[in-house]
């Protein structure tokens, strides 16, 4: 077995470094003792954090808090949990946990490292997101999980006391879930001197996190101190396994960051050596379009055309389609990987020699003035530019187009990204909170402080809800009901409601829906066949009885994908659907609420529906071009969205809507004055 660190042992020479961490002088890499897969052996040993691993496993046992900050490709994600198994930290039961923010890695990396253990997903190695946990509780001792799940779990058990050491992975991304679950850890942490935290990324901010963990009451006898792990944080930096990116500007800004992406990647094939190519940009929608153009391209008579290999990486995409990016490519092909900014730091692809950088993200900015949500196409930072840059040098030397100025570069694009924290809704983090009596929201000890904003909208629609009282505690039983349901404050209210209008069947339903990115398959040049397919399940009444009319149908078809292809509806995510709505059922009954169909009367639904988006009421605005609404609390202007039933159904104009924002995707319920 490989040298590591443990208490009575030799421990490795060290020096103290003048940032504040510590210096390691990595001894020599020796051999594992395999699972029987030496070639997967080989290849952990050849990545740069594992020279590391004994000094990663000294400051585990020796810190409360590490802080690992390695580049991409250094294989910190997928090596650290196997150490700390090896190490021991995984005995008697305990597990060892690694968060991510998305769950497509979750996926992908659970799956990597049960492949390099030797041992069946869902056993040993498992992985939990929402609505879908391949865990054994008897036999699982490396957990892989979202943020949110770990915060979930908090609920039924506050101290995460099964868990010895956590791992909060990709913590530079600074998503809503990462920020809270940091806060919460530094309390555990109080209660559970022994729990170890690992927080690792590739561009963190080291001294911050720092300073955020370090910032604690110290004990006073100094024996007492001595028998318990080192409260300063340590930091440690991995180098990664890169090679020289070549970084290529644009001279004029361009007008269409898609076609110049398709076109670079023409350009690209046309005269570049072999080798994959990664293409960032926005949103599933940019990239069905852009796989869409290539397709095209590839089918003309371009020369050498046909070799490439077109594939779109997104977070709702279905398994066996991310199968195909991880898998090698094929000799004399190349493949191209349309993506969001899921492949930053998230994810690894081996392979990559080019990376096109359209130099925009959908970001996710909530108006607290307004209440209103959207996910808008910004400009990405210098510190996403250089992660998009570094997909390039993982297996030789590359290239990074980048298809801006590198004017713009260097004097106009900010350094870091905005945390989700100070743009969002915060709504459902409240209520998580007070689910887990921190009732003082205000004197959490947050990483970023929100916007108080933001602060006082979220307690005013919880207040609005029912779901905490006057003291702004949790009602019981509305609010405590509320927290458990791991959707939407809002979508859990509807679904309550229900259970007294006797229509909780097709709430479930909608709710399920609403849960998915979206049920329809847009293909670009299709908009008037699409349009037809919707006016084959459209309801007057708007998109959410279209959804029980095409829930239905799914239903009557045999759970055909078929049936799907011809009336435009994404397969995979009806699949899915069937799976949430099959878990709402269950924490449902668990709830106590009778599971009734109101058996076509959708006045009730629209009243469970009201029940919990009633905030979001929006009234026609006469003689306005457009059909132009004003929401009632705040007199903004919104319209119905194109993808909407409403619109497609043309001549069709209610005097009041209602709209569900969730993840930017407006849902829209026709209502009339009485409802």
């Amino acid at each position: 077995m490989s040298l590591f660190w443990k208490p009575g042992s030799e421990r490795p020479c060290i020096l103290d470094d003048e940032e504040g961490g510590i210096l390691f002088f990595a001894t020599a890499s020796s051999s594992s003792s395999g699972y029987g897969y030496k070639s997967i052996e080989k290849q952990r040993q050849r990545l740069p954090v594992y020279k590391y691993r004994t000094a990663i496993l000294y400051l585990v046992e020796t810190h409360a808090t590490t802080i690992i900050v390695g580049e991409t490709g250094s294989g910190k994600t997928t090596q650290i949990p196997q150490f700390l198994k090896e190490a021991g930290w995984a005995d008697g039961g305990r597990v060892i946990a690694c968060t991510q923010p998305r769950r497509l890695a979750v996926q992908a990396v659970a799956s990597r490292v049960a492949e390099e253990m030797g041992v069946k997903l869902g056993e040993e190695v498992g992985y939990t997101i929402r609505f879908e946990d391949v865990t054994n509780p008897d036999a699982t001792r490396v957990k892989f999980l979202t943020d949110g799940v770990l915060l979930r779990e908090m609920m039924d058990d506050p101290l995460l006391t099964k868990y010895s050491v956590i791992m909060v992975d990709e913590a530079h991304e600074r998503s809503l879930s990462t920020d809270i679950l940091l806060g919460l850890l530094k309390k555990i942490q109080r209660c559970r001197p022994e729990l170890r935290l690992i927080i690792s990324s590739a561009t963190i901010e080291a001294k911050k996190i720092s300073a955020f963990f370090g910032t604690r009451k110290r004990h006073q006898k100094k024996e007492i101190e001595e028998q318990r792990p080192k409260l300063d944080p340590a930091i440690l930096s991995v180098e990664g396994r890169g090679y020289n990116v070549e970084i290529h500007y644009v001279r004029e800004p361009v007008p269409d960051y898609l076609q110049a992406s398709v076109s670079t990647v023409m350009l690209i094939h046309d005269q570049e050596p072999m080798g994959d190519i990664l293409v960032f940009l926005t949103g599933q929608d940019d990239i069905d379009a852009a796989v869409q153009l290539l397709t095209e391209e590839a089918q003309s008579h371009r020369r050498n055309s046909s070799g490439l290999i077109v594939l779109p990486l997104y977070s709702g995409l279905p398994r066996s389609e991310q199968d195909l990016i991880f898998s090698p490519t094929p000799r004399n092909k190349r493949k191209v990987v349309i993506s969001t900014n899921i492949a930053e730091t998230s994810l690894t692809l081996e392979g990559i020699v080019y990376v096109v950088d359209s130099g925009f993200s959908k970001q996710r900015f909530y108006n607290p003035i307004s209440d209103l949500e959207n996910l808008i196409v910004a400009p990405i930072s210098k510190a996403s530019a250089r992660q998009r840059a570094g997909r390039a040098g993982r297996v030789r030397p590359g290239k990074c187009y980048r298809l801006y100025t590198e004017d713009y570069f260097l004097n106009e694009m900010s350094n870091e990204g905005v945390p989700e924290m100070q743009r969002s809704n915060l709504v459902s983090s409240v209520i998580q909170l007070k689910a887990l009596g921190i009732d003082n929201i205000l004197g959490f000890d947050w990483l970023a402080s929100p916007l108080p904003e933001a602060m006082i909208r979220a307690l005013e629609v919880l207040y609005s809800l029912g779901v905490i009282d006057d003291d702004a505690k949790l009602t019981s039983p509305v609010g405590f009901q509320v927290a458990e349901i791991p959707l939407e404050p809002m979508i859990s209210k509807m679904i309550l409601s229900s259970n007294q209008l006797g229509c909780s069947e097709e709430i479930i339903t909608i709710s399920a829906i609403l849960s998915v990115q979206s049920i329809w398959v847009s293909v670009r040049g299709s908009q008037k066949d699409l349009d037809e397919a919707k006016l084959r399940f459209a309801a007057a009444e708007g998109d959410h009885v279209t959804y029980l009319n095409v829930y239905k149908g799914f239903l009557q078809s045999g759970k055909s994908s078929q049936w799907c292809h011809r009336n435009f509806i994404n397969y995979h995510a009806m699949k899915k659907v069937m799976e949430t709505r099959e878990q709402l059922r269950r924490i449902s009954l668990r709830l106590g609420i009778v599971l009734k169909s109101c058996d076509r009367d959708m006045e009730v639904v629209r009243k469970a529906v009201t029940a919990g988006f009633f905030a979001n009421a929006c009234r026609l605005e006469p003689y306005s071009e457009g059909g132009m609404y004003k929401t009632v609390r705040s007199s903004q202007a919104v319209y119905i969205h194109p993808s909407s039933v409403l619109l497609v159904l043309r001549n069709l104009t209610s005097d009041c809507i209602q709209f569900i924002n969730l993840e930017s995707l407006r849902e829209y319920l026709g209502i009339d004055r009485t409802s």
